[in-house]
C-alpha cells in the first residue's frame, strides 16, 4: 500500500498527490568513518510530478545528524533532532518558482539568482530583491524620481497601492538590518541579512510579480476574449451580402 501526501511541483506549481514508492524513491548514505561531525547521514529524495504536462523530475537533499539503533529484523537508522544539519533542492536549482515570461527578463533573472544563493548568501539575496523590488516599480509604475533610493521610488508610488500592500512592503522594510539601512542607502548597497529576512524579501517578490504582472496579463487576457467575443457576434448578427 502506498503513502500519500500532497506536494506542489516546483516545475509547474501545480498541487498534485504523490505515492512514497511510486512517484518517489530515496536512498541514504551514511558516513560511519570519524569525524568533526560525528555520525551524519546524506539523504537523497526522487520526486516525479505526475502531472502529464509535466512529469519532471526533482530531486532533494538533506543532510542529518543520526544514530544507529537495533531492530527486530536488525540495525536501523534515525535522525537526531528535529531539522536537517542543511538541506538542498538540486533539481529544480533554487527554490525560485515558475515565472512567466511577459514579466521582464532582468526582474526574473534577480529573482531567480535570489533564490538560488539565499541559502549560502542572506546578503546577496537580499540585494538581488531589492534591486527587483526597485525595477518593478520604474517597470510596472513608470516611476523615475531621478533618485537611486528605493525608499524615494517606495514613497512615489503610495498613492498607487492598496493599503495590504503598503502595509507589506512596508513590513519588510522594518525588519532588522534592512529596515535600519533601506532608507539611507541604495540598493547596491549590502547590508548584514538573516536567512529569515532574505526569505521574506523573496517572498514579496513572489507577491508582487502575482498582485501586479500576472493580475494586469490576465485581465488583458479578459478584455480579449470580450472584445473577440462581441466582434463574433457582431459577425453572425450582420446581414449577408445581397439582402
Amino acid at each position: 500500500m502506498y503513502e500519500r501526501f500532497n506536494w506542489q511541483c516546483p516545475h509547474c506549481s501545480t498541487h498534485v498527490t504523490l505515492a512514497t514508492g511510486h512517484d518517489t524513491t530515496s536512498s541514504r548514505h551514511i558516513l560511519h568513518i570519524a569525524n568533526a561531525l560525528g555520525r551524519i547521514s546524506l539523504e537523497t529524495r526522487f520526486l516525479v510530478c505526475p502531472n502529464p504536462a509535466c512529469n519532471q523530475p526533482t530531486l532533494k537533499a538533506e543532510l542529518w545528524q543520526s544514530e544507529g539503533y537495533r531492530t527486530p529484523t536488525g540495525h536501523s537508522e534515525r535522525h537526531i533532532g528535529e531539522a536537517p544539519i542543511w538541506s538542498w533542492r538540486l533539481i529544480p536549482r533554487g527554490s525560485a518558482k515558475p515565472v512567466p515570461e511577459y514579466i521582464p527578463k532582468a526582474l526574473r533573472d534577480d529573482y531567480e539568482e535570489a533564490c538560488l544563493i539565499a541559502d549560502l548568501s542572506p546578503k546577496a539575496a537580499a540585494t538581488l530583491c531589492r534591486r527587483c523590488l526597485q525595477g518593478m516599480i520604474r517597470d510596472f509604475w513608470k516611476i523615475d524620481t531621478k533618485s537611486d533610493r528605493l525608499w524615494d521610488e517606495m514613497k512615489a508610488i503610495k498613492d498607487e497601492l492598496d493599503q495590504e500592500t503598503w502595509e507589506s512592503i512596508v513590513a519588510v522594510k522594518d525588519i532588522g538590518n534592512i529596515g535600519a539601512h533601506m532608507e539611507k542607502t541604495d540598493v547596491n548597497v549590502i547590508v548584514d541579512v538573516e536567512p529569515r529576512e532574505a526569505q521574506l524579501l523573496i517572498e514579496l517578490i513572489e507577491s508582487l510579480f502575482d498582485d501586479w504582472y500576472v493580475d494586469r496579463e490576465n485581465r488583458r487576457k479578459r478584455h480579449a476574449d470580450l472584445k473577440a467575443a462581441a466582434a463574433g457576434k457582431k459577425a453572425l448578427s450582420a446581414p449577408a451580402a445581397g439582402e
